[in-house]
C-alpha cells in the first residue's frame, strides 16, 4: 500500500507531506483546489509523462516521492532489477526540472521512466475521471475483457502469430506479382556469386600476396643486400669476425694486467657470438631467396585479377570474401522465397498457428464474458438500474490481430428491454455507473495492493451515490482505496478524509491538504451538501451521513 506521498513545487503546490493508511480514503475540496493534482503527481512517481509545465512558475524542478510497503510481487520484480534496500520497502522519485530534464530512482538508485512504469503496474491501478468515455471504444472494451480473464499472454501470442502469418503471406503476394522482377534479380546474383566463387579469394589472401610480390620484385636487391653483409662480416680480406677476435684476444692479455678493462671484454664476447649468428641466418637467408620470375609473373597476375574485380564489385580487395558471403546469403534466401509451393505450404503452416491461438483466445473471451456480464448486472441492480442487464457480445470478424471477434458492450438498462450497443443507449448517468460497476469489479479481482478512482462518480448523485460510497468502502476492506470525489455521499463513507484547498499569496496561487478530524469532516461534508452558506441543516445532514 501507498504509505507516504511528497509533492514539491508542482503545478500549484508548493510542499506537501501526506501519510496513508490502509482502508478507504478521500479527497475533497473546491473545484480547481488541486485535488487531481494529487493524483497526476503520484502518477509522474510511478513513470507517467512529464514535462516543464509541471514545474510551479518560478521554481527550479518538481520533485515527487512516493513510498509504498512491499508486496511479494514488487519484491520479486526489485531483487531481479537489483533494486532492494534494508527495509524492505519501495521508494520511487522522480524529478523534473524548468528546462524539461527528467530524472528517475528507485530506492536511491537511478532508474528509467520505463522502469518506474513497470514497477508501478503492480503497485497501484488508477481509474481516472473520464475512464466511462473510453468505454464507448471498441478497443477499449476488449482491453477491459482481456485484462479481467488474464488473457494478456494469448493476445500477445495471436498478435505475434497474426503477424508473422501476415509477414508471409504479404512477401508471397509480392513474389506472385513480381516474379519477372525476382528472376532477373536471381539471375544477377547467381552470376556475381559465381564469379567470386571462380576466383576464390581466401580471407587474408590479399595481405600475403602483397607481401609475395614485394618479396619476389625486390629479390635480386634483397640477394645482393644480404650478400653484401655476409662478406663484410665474414668473407672479406679482414672481415669484421676476425677483427673483433683479434681484438679481443689483446684486450683479454691486456686485462690480466690491468682489470679496468674487463667491463669492455664482457661488452665484446656478446657481440662476437651476436656477429656469428648473424653469419648463420644470412646463410640460412641465401639459401632461400632466389630469383623467380614463372612465380613473380603468377603473383602479378593474380593481384590484377583480384584488384579487378574488387573494382567491378566496388569494394576492397580484402573485403572480397566478405561480398561473396553476402551475395551468397542473399542468393539462397531469394531462392528459398521463389519456391512459391513450398512458401504457400509455410503461409498455411502459419495460418493454421494462427487460428489455433486465436480460438484459444476466444474460448477465454466467451467464459470471461459470461462472468463479467453478470456481476455488472448484479451491481447494476445497487446502482438504481433494477432489471438492467450487461452482457459482452463477441461478433465473429475477419482474422486480425486481436484475434477472431469484436468484443462489444451491451446493456439493457430497463427490464422488458433488449440489450442494445452501450454507446447507444446509455444515458451520461447510465454510463458513468455502469463504468463504476466495471471499475469496482475488474479493481476486485486484481492483486494490486492501492486502487485510486479520480472522480469516476461523476454523474451520479442522491441515493446512487450512497450505494457508491458503500462499495468503494467495501473494496476498502481488502486493499487500501483513494477516491477524489465531489459527493458527499461518497466521502461520509471514508475510513479518512482529505481536504484540498488552494488560497493566494503574493500573487501565486498555492494548494494545500489538511488531514480532517471528526468535526472538521462535519464542515466539509456540510459544505458538499450545500455550498458556500453552511446551515445548522446542512450540518445536521452531514453529522446524519458520517453517523450512517
Amino acid at each position: 500500500m501507498l504509505r507516504t506521498l511528497s509533492i514539491r513545487d508542482f503545478v500549484i503546490v508548493d510542499a506537501i507531506e501526506l501519510e496513508f493508511a490502509p482502508g478507504f480514503t478521500v479527497f475533497t475540496g473546491e473545484t480547481g483546489a488541486g485535488k487531481s493534482i494529487l493524483i497526476d503527481a503520484l502518477a509522474l512517481a510511478l513513470g507517467g509523462r512529464g514535462d516543464a509545465s509541471v514545474v510551479r512558475e518560478g521554481a527550479a524542478r518538481a520533485d515527487i516521492s512516493a513510498e509504498f510497503g512491499p508486496s511479494r510481487e514488487a519484491q520479486d520484480w526489485l531483487e531481479a532489477h537489483e533494486f532492494t534496500n534494508e527495509e524492505g520497502g519501495v521508494l520511487l522519485r522522480r524529478v523534473i526540472d524548468n528546462a524539461g530534464r527528467s530524472k528517475a530512482y528507485i530506492n536511491g538508485s537511478a532508474a528509467t521512466a520505463a522502469q518506474l512504469r513497470e514497477l508501478g503496474e503492480m503497485l497501484v491501478d488508477i481509474h481516472g475521471q473520464h475512464a466511462h468515455q473510453s468505454l464507448l471504444k471498441t478497443d477499449a472494451q476488449r482491453t477491459l475483457l482481456d485484462s479481467q480473464a488474464g488473457l494478456e499472454n494469448e493476445t500477445k501470442a495471436v498478435a505475434a502469430a497474426y503477424k508473422t502469418w501476415r509477414a508471409l503471406a504479404k512477401q508471397r503476394e509480392d513474389f506472385e506479382i513480381n516474379a519477372r522482377n525476382v528472376l532477373l534479380e536471381r539471375e544477377r546474383l547467381e552470376w556475381q556469386v559465381n564469379e567470386l566463387e571462380k576466383l576464390a579469394v581466401k580471407p587474408g589472401e590479399w595481405t600475403d600476396i602483397g607481401n609475395e610480390h614485394s618479396r619476389l620484385s625486390n629479390a635480386a636487391s634483397l640477394i645482393e643486400g644480404a650478400q653484401e653483409a655476409l662478406t663484410v662480416i665474414s668473407e672479406a680480406d679482414n672481415p669484421m669476425l676476425s677483427q673483433l677476435s683479434a681484438l679481443t684476444q689483446k684486450l683479454s692479455k691486456l686485462a690480466d694486467v690491468d682489470a679496468a678493462l674487463k667491463p669492455v671484454l664482457e661488452a665484446l664476447e656478446p657481440a662476437a657470438i651476436q656477429l656469428q649468428e648473424a653469419v648463420y641466418s644470412l646463410n640460412d637467408y641465401l639459401g632461400r631467396v632466389e630469383l623467380d620470375p614463372d612465380r613473380l609473373h603468377e603473383v602479378e597476375a593474380r593481384l590484377d585479377a583480384i584488384h579487378s574485380t574488387a573494382r567491378k564489385f566496388r569494394v576492397a580487395p580484402e573485403d572480397l570474401p566478405a561480398e561473396l558471403a553476402t551475395l551468397s546469403a542473399q542468393l539462397r534466401q531469394l531462392a528459398d522465397a521463389s519456391d512459391l509451393d513450398a512458401m504457400r505450404a509455410q503461409e498455411e503452416k502459419l495460418k493454421a498457428a494462427y487460428l489455433d491461438a486465436a480460438e484459444t483466445l476466444s474460448k477465454g473471451r466467451a467464459k470471461a464474458a459470461a462472468s463479467l456480464g453478470a456481476s455488472v448486472t448484479a451491481a447494476m441492480q445497487e446502482l438504481s438500474m433494477a432489471g438492467g442487464r450487461f452482457e459482452i457480445a463477441l461478433h465473429r470478424c475477419e482474422p486480425a490481430a486481436y484475434g477472431l471477434e469484436q468484443v462489444e458492450f451491451m446493456v439493457a438498462a430497463h427490464a422488458g428491454t433488449a440489450p442494445r450497443p452501450l454507446a447507444k443507449v446509455a444515458s451520461g448517468g447510465e454510463l458513468a455507473r455502469i463504468s463504476l460497476a466495471i471499475s469496482v469489479i475488474t479493481s476486485s479481482a486484481t492483486s494490486i495492493p492501492t486502487l485510486i478512482f479520480d472522480e469516476v462518480d461523476s454523474g451520479i448523485g442522491g441515493g446512487v451515490a450512497e450505494v457508491v460510497g458503500r462499495l468503494l468502502k467495501r473494496l476498502g476492506q481488502d486493499r487500501q482505496v483513494l477516491c477524489v470525489t465531489h459527493l458527499p455521499q461518497v466521502a461520509s463513507q471514508a475510513n479518512q478524509h482529505y481536504q484540498v484547498s488552494k488560497s493566494s499569496a503574493d500573487g501565486k496561487t498555492v494548494s494545500q491538504i489538511e488531514a480532517l478530524d471528526a468535526k472538521a469532516r462535519i464542515e466539509e461534508v456540510a459544505r458538499m451538501l450545500g455550498g458556500l452558506e453552511i446551515t445548522a441543516t446542512t450540518r445536521k445532514h452531514a453529522r446524519e451521513l458520517l453517523a450512517s
